[in-house]
């Protein structure tokens, strides 16, 4: 079987009324240049962008969390649990080498 590669696919012709449909959503934005790339994008990118702005706001250190254990291992409070210990530095690790 010998293929010619200089022969393309061709069209099927469109009802007359289907054709004008189409030509109507394929037509380029106005303003745009033919053969011209165009990309839309969706308002996620400005929720992404404010929730990111808020999350650079929060501190990296919370310092009621870091205060509450120094008051608990001051005063003798604070009880390690050694298998808790455990499971956290294997769960850690688990996901470090996922990662």
């Amino acid at each position: 079987m010998r293929i010619d590669q200089n022969y393309g696919p061709q069209a099927t012709p469109e009802p007359s009324h289907a054709g004008a449909q189409k030509a109507a959503v394929n037509s380029p934005a106005p303003g745009a240049a033919l053969g011209e790339d165009q990309a839309q994008l969706s308002g996620a990118h400005t929720q992404v962008q404010a929730l990111a702005t808020l999350v650079a706001q929060l501190p990296e250190i919370r310092q009621e969390k870091v205060q509450a254990l120094r008051l608990a291992v001051g005063s003798g409070q604070y009880q390690i649990r050694p298998h808790e210990v455990a499971t956290a530095l294997v769960a850690h690790l688990v996901t470090d080498r996922a990662a």
